[in-house]
């Protein structure tokens, strides 16, 4: 038996935990409000990552969303379909597809946003302005993992 590996970190000081829960509840309330419009949390994440990035190629948004190439392709028809992407060639290698937000993409977004923005004041409603602005600071930067955009050059 594999023994698992010695913390030094206090317990008190983990944020994983704490995390879950707080994502478990902004997920319950946000997927009231993007059933309605058709969205599920996947997506509205895919169309954020691609507005912040510019265009991506579909190789370079699957790893930046931690998806595997049969997800990516289906989370990118479903939102083709609803026209708030568009996936063309690249004229560097035809073989790769970018991926850009659409107009209708943008404003659907901005929707949404507007709408989720009033469940995170319910749930993040304990901390005050400064407090949120660094938890959004601190919780970007570990998303990021260093990295700030999709290369719309030819992956590796």
């Amino acid at each position: 038996m594999v023994s698992p590996p010695v913390v030094k970190q206090p317990v008190e000081h983990r944020s994983g935990a704490l995390l879950d829960h707080l994502a478990r509840r902004m997920r319950v309330r946000s997927e009231a409000v993007l059933a309605p419009l058709g969205l599920r949390p996947r997506h509205l994440v895919a169309l954020t990552v691609l507005r912040a990035a510019g265009d991506c190629t579909q190789q370079s948004l699957a790893a930046r969303l931690e998806m595997d190439g049969t997800n990516i392709v289906g989370l990118l028809n479903e939102l083709e379909a609803e026209k708030l992407i568009e996936r063309r060639r690249s004229p560097e290698d035809r073989r790769r597809h970018l991926v850009e937000l659409t107009e209708a993409g943008a404003k659907q977004l901005a929707k949404v946003e507007s709408a989720l923005a009033a469940i995170e004041d319910e749930v993040l409603g304990a901390l005050d302005k400064n407090q949120r602005e660094t938890l959004h600071s601190l919780l970007l930067q570990a998303a990021r993992g260093g990295e700030t955009s999709c290369p719309t050059a030819i992956d590796a």
